[in-house]
């Protein structure tokens, strides 16, 4: 992309055209989440055959994830060249999610005992069967805490990106960031400029793919409310209410350390990003906005080295939602097969959990694997038991997306601001609806709208924003930048004396 040097912007004074309501995303998306679930509920058959475009569209997304953390963690761990930066960022992130979801899963607890979600149920653990839990966990098994931080290592570079193992991807990505450090940047300038073109066509992809994104979450949700109907809700009323009551306050709780702590308003920020949540609501997955609030929290003022670390990791590492969601559902199984905990006993299932929470990411039925790992750890009730929770566990897919992108959107301001790697004037510039660097207006696909506030800068005397967050700007890391296309025609003579050297020629072109 090309951006005019500030001459040219003083000098242009064309408007950036505003968009109409209908081509605003939040809107398309909204109106494909409305329509799915009228679908799903007037239309169940029909709702249940729209699946495949829901799964379709996230396939895309997960098409390109693995390859869009590598060049982010590599690049961005470059801009920042110290190594000893990227360690207390890993750190810092690991204490961060160890405090944030055993604080979850307590809350989880407390939210439990006082509502009561699952006493006076008195449900007959006999007549419960194993088959239907094994049909939604396919068969797996919770992996201890020593074999999941072995699966980390992976076997071979292709084969992490192949099963698009991300922790896989960002391990290798850390130690790939950090050896060109060591080498040198001037030596690794040739291969930094191709990782930023790279970089650049994965944005443009990214871009095309949100352009569907309504598709994706009106198949989604059709298929949800095809598939396990609204009726459901009233099964498991006072489960519901507890899980998404806790969510709520501990949505509150996010708000408040977001503001002391890291000092961002956490309400400007979900207006900000209210097209990713929306999306992540339709299609009940944090994995297909991965990418776009990646971009958003870099455009908000976190490097590009702290978001590509703490994002991916928190994916894994940081799942708040399903952390209580698991503390809660345990003492309501606990509660409705008529046994009450003692504290000694929740406190035992704590530890399980905290465990058990980490060990199974990415395996299906999760959530479940969990629970019968803890339920058989315990022998409070038997393992068939957790069979119970299948009616109610899609409907509980909001409140887990919906708290776990939240606290790691916050997890990523946090960590940003503890490493001094967060622009909190960027920050109001992008709640205000400017694109704050070069690299997230490719993404996000507004480069008309960049290059307004880019007018707007040269206008006012201000710098050129840089190529992204955390990065140089086109005036100071030159080797970096993405070459523009140039125009049709033959190439400058270089006998010619009126042509511009190509120094000059290079400089020209940011």
């Amino acid at each position: 992309m090309k951006i005019p040097d500030n001459a040219a912007l003083k000098a242009s004074s064309t408007p950036a055209k505003k968009k109409r309501l209908y081509q605003s995303l939040f809107f398309q998306i909204l109106i494909a989440v409305v329509a799915g679930v009228l679908i799903g509920h007037f239309w169940p058959n029909i709702g249940a055959e729209l699946r495949p475009l829901g799964d379709g569209f996230i396939r895309l997304i997960k098409m390109i994830i693995a390859p869009l953390i590598f060049l982010v963690i590599v690049t961005g761990i470059a801009a920042v060249g110290d190594v000893k930066s990227v360690g207390r960022v890993g750190v810092k992130a690991l204490v961060y999610f160890t405090a944030a979801t055993g604080f979850a899963l307590v809350f989880g607890l407390v939210m439990a005992n006082l509502v009561q979600p699952g006493k006076g149920l008195n449900i007959d653990p006999a007549t419960m069967s194993e088959d239907a839990l094994a049909e939604k966990t396919g068969g797996a098994h919770p992996e201890g805490a020593s074999n999941f931080l072995l699966s980390v290592i992976p076997d071979s570079l292709v084969g992490a990106f192949a099963t698009n193992s991300l922790l896989q991807v960002l391990f290798f990505s850390v130690f790939f960031g950090s050896a060109v450090i060591v080498i040198g940047q001037d030596r690794c300038k040739p291969l930094l400029s191709l990782f930023e073109t790279i970089l650049e066509i994965v944005f443009k992809i990214m871009s095309w793919i949100m352009r569907v994104a309504p598709i994706g979450a009106f198949g989604a949700m059709a298929f949800i409310i095809g598939q396990y109907g609204i009726e459901t809700l009233g099964t498991y009323a006072k489960l519901i209410a507890a899980c998404y009551a806790a969510a709520v306050i501990f949505i509150g709780l996010l708000f408040a350390v977001a503001w002391f702590i890291a000092g961002v308003p956490l309400w400007s920020f979900l207006k900000y990003t209210r097209e990713e949540f929306l999306l992540a609501l339709g299609t009940a997955s944090t994995e297909a906005v991965m990418p776009r609030i990646m971009t958003k929290l870099t455009n908000a003022g976190c490097s590009r080295a702290t978001t590509g670390l703490v994002v991916p990791t928190g994916y894994s590492f940081n799942l708040d939602g399903a952390a209580m969601y698991l503390s809660i559902s345990l003492l309501f199984l606990a509660q409705a097969f008529g046994h009450d905990l003692s504290l000694g006993q929740q406190l035992a299932a704590l530890g399980v959990l905290l465990l058990t929470s980490k060990g199974m990411a990415g395996v299906p039925g999760s959530s479940f694997l969990a629970l019968s790992a803890t339920a058989a750890a315990l022998g409070i009730f038997p393992v068939a038991g957790v069979a119970l929770m299948l009616g109610a566990d899609r409907l509980m897919d909001s409140m887990r997306v919906a708290v776990n992108l939240l606290g790691n959107c916050v997890a990523t301001f946090v960590v940003a601001k503890w490493e001094k790697q967060f622009d909190r004037e960027a920050m109001k510039r992008a709640f205000a609806g400017e694109i704050t660097n070069e690299a997230s207006s490719l993404f996000l696909d507004k480069e008309q709208e960049f290059e307004e506030d880019e007018r707007e800068r040269a206008a006012q005397g201000l710098g050129p924003a840089p190529r992204y967050a955390g990065g140089p700007s086109r005036d100071e890391y030159e080797a970096i930048h993405m070459v523009p296309l140039r125009k049709h025609g033959p190439d400058p003579d270089p006998t010619d004396a009126s042509a511009p050297a190509s120094d000059e020629l290079a400089r020209s072109r940011d």
